[in-house]
């Protein structure tokens, strides 16, 4: 599955610059003429970036990053349009637009490896133009993941996933770029091969004079989505994949934000002190069954709380004591529970799991309103004046989803044989408090993934993660305890370069609170087990099946 291959898109374009200019491919400002003008790929901008010259800022970091070493920064564009294929491809006539960068290491800081960056963003779209916060309908280049991997020696190319932030939604539950088919294709399913053909089989198999000699991709949120398409659609782009927190199955994702703001919009509504109210609870009750006291619930499926012992009695002083109405608790219950099919009551998405709670302010209206609504409105019923929280029947309505929607926007295959046939290694992260995807959906797919290939033959390709108190896309800001760097894209790289299979676990460092902790992070279903004295150390820990 090396990249050994350059699409005939770029093989025409070097072969126009001819075999005497192959040595000028090495310098930064030559890459301007990579492709042919007219062409439906220009490259705008190449330029070095002396050590030190790029600094960016995250909203998940206090600190800013830089580039280590001088790179090459390469910048462009390429016009689009869908295929017969029914996959966007580049198109000098097509009306959409996709951008891209790549960061090229000097060639002495340069590890020989390519990696794809999809989205990261945090759950909001905050309607942001800067580089992080773009939300799940992407928009913009995740520049600040980007520039960490290259500091670890990775040619590093990313993109705005087909279209510019401006396109996105907002709260008034309208998304322009999905008026646009081939943006919607882009999206989730194939702007990453697009930029994939152009980053890594042109630019940078150009600029250091040969491919790279792995491949990998990384990406979390619409970008797990975007990783599970990639294995699905494009399984001979990547040697290996990490896809966390994964909206692989966007379309029942934003019915799981509808079935919670139904649940909540009226007398069911709970207060940010409330939720709070909740996890702190639900720890109390359930954080030690794995033997350490840390604040954190190892795995919520073992824990038994009952969130009616929260609700209200006649003798509650409200003005005192926190307690849940009854309708809170209905609520409450419907949202650990997930969504349901009234045809055949099957569950259309999972529900949140014990210690989550308190980022469930936003599952009462603001997700669905940013993301359902959109979807809803433009992919599935045509009617931009549909008001799903009144009127979505679970019964009727979920038919049209599945039709319309979700062929383009899902990436839910059960079948990844020719993916693992041509050796790729996937590997997911989910935090089990992510308050955003269920923690439970990784868990259902690899199951349904095993059922159809079989546990032996899965267990030769794919492995998830599940991090404790882990939150959508890295920490939960409930838990600074909890250590937020998943060393995973370092295993998946043993895993497919020297086949060392990371069933012993992985590192987990740095958490938000600076306290230095250390955790041990286990392929499900096992998970870490204290067998050392130090309970912050991750070596203190070993990964096992717990009944």
């Amino acid at each position: 599955m090396r990249a050994a291959s350059i699409s005939a898109l770029a093989a025409l374009a070097i072969a126009v610059e001819g075999s005497s200019n192959a040595h000028h491919d090495r310098h930064c400002g030559s890459l301007l003429r990579v492709f042919p003008p007219g062409g439906p790929v220009q490259v705008h901008t190449a330029r070095s970036v002396s050590a030190g010259g790029l600094s960016l800022s995250s909203e998940d970091s206090t600190e800013p990053i830089q580039n280590e070493f001088a790179i090459c920064h390469v910048q462009g564009t390429i016009k689009y349009a869908d295929g017969p294929s029914g996959h966007v491809q580049p198109d000098p006539s097509g009306s959409a637009t996709l951008t891209w960068e790549v960061f090229l290491p000097e060639h002495a800081e340069y590890n020989g490896r390519y990696l794809g960056v999809g989205e990261h963003s945090s759950p909001i779209d905050r309607q942001s133009t800067d580089q992080t916060g773009n939300g799940g309908y992407a928009g913009v280049i995740d520049n600040y993941t980007m520039l960490t991997y290259l500091n670890s020696g990775y040619a590093v190319g990313g993109c705005d996933s087909g279209h510019h932030v401006r396109e996105n939604g907002n709260e008034d539950g309208y998304a322009p770029f999905m008026d646009d088919v081939a943006k919607v294709k882009a999206w989730i399913h194939d702007s990453i091969a697009l930029t994939t053909r152009v980053a890594r089989d042109a630019v940078t198999t150009a600029y250091y004079s040969h491919p790279p000699a792995y491949s990998y991709y990384y990406g979390c949120s619409t970008g797990g989505g975007q990783g599970y398409s990639l294995a699905e659609f494009y399984p001979d782009l990547f040697d290996g994949i990490y896809a966390s927190g994964p909206g692989n199955y966007y379309s029942h994702l934003i019915l799981s934000f509808l079935w919670n703001t139904q649940k909540t919009n009226t007398t069911g509504f709970m207060t940010q002190d409330l939720l709070t109210f909740i996890t702190e609870a639900a720890l109390d009750n359930c954080d030690a069954l794995d033997g350490v006291k840390d604040r954190v619930i190892e795995n919520p499926f073992n824990c038994l709380f009952d969130v009616q012992e929260l609700e209200c009695t006649p003798e509650s002083d409200h003005n005192a004591t926190l307690c849940l109405t009854t309708p809170q608790v209905a609520a409450a219950r419907q949202i650990y529970s997930g969504a349901f099919d009234a045809r055949n009551g099957f569950q259309v998405y999972p529900g949140f799991e014990f210690g989550s709670e308190v980022g469930w302010l936003e599952q009462q209206g603001t997700l669905f309103n940013t993301y359902g609504a959109p979807i809803l409105r433009q992919l599935a019923f045509d009617d931009p004046s549909y008001d799903a929280v009144r009127n979505f029947h679970w019964r009727d309505d979920l038919h049209a989803v599945d039709a319309l929607a979700s062929p383009l926007i899902d990436g839910i295959s059960t079948n990844l044989t020719e993916f693992h046939g041509r050796g790729g290694k996937f590997i997911t992260a989910q935090g089990w408090a992510d308050p955003i995807n269920a923690a439970k959906w990784p868990v259902n797919h690899l199951q349904d993934i095993q059922a159809v290939m079989g546990e032996g033959v899965v267990n030769e390709f794919m492995r998830l993660f599940m991090v404790p108190g882990g939150g959508h896309c890295g920490t939960n800001p409930a838990y600074p305890q909890v250590p937020a760097t998943y060393h995973i894209l370092d295993a998946l790289v043993e895993w497919v370069e020297n086949e060392t299979v990371p069933d012993d676990g992985v590192l987990s460092s740095e958490p938000p609170d600076g306290s230095g902790t250390t955790r041990r992070l286990c392929p499900w279903p096992k998970q870490a087990v204290l067998v050392g004295d130090d309970q912050n150390d991750w070596g203190s820990y070993e990964c096992a099946e717990v009944s």
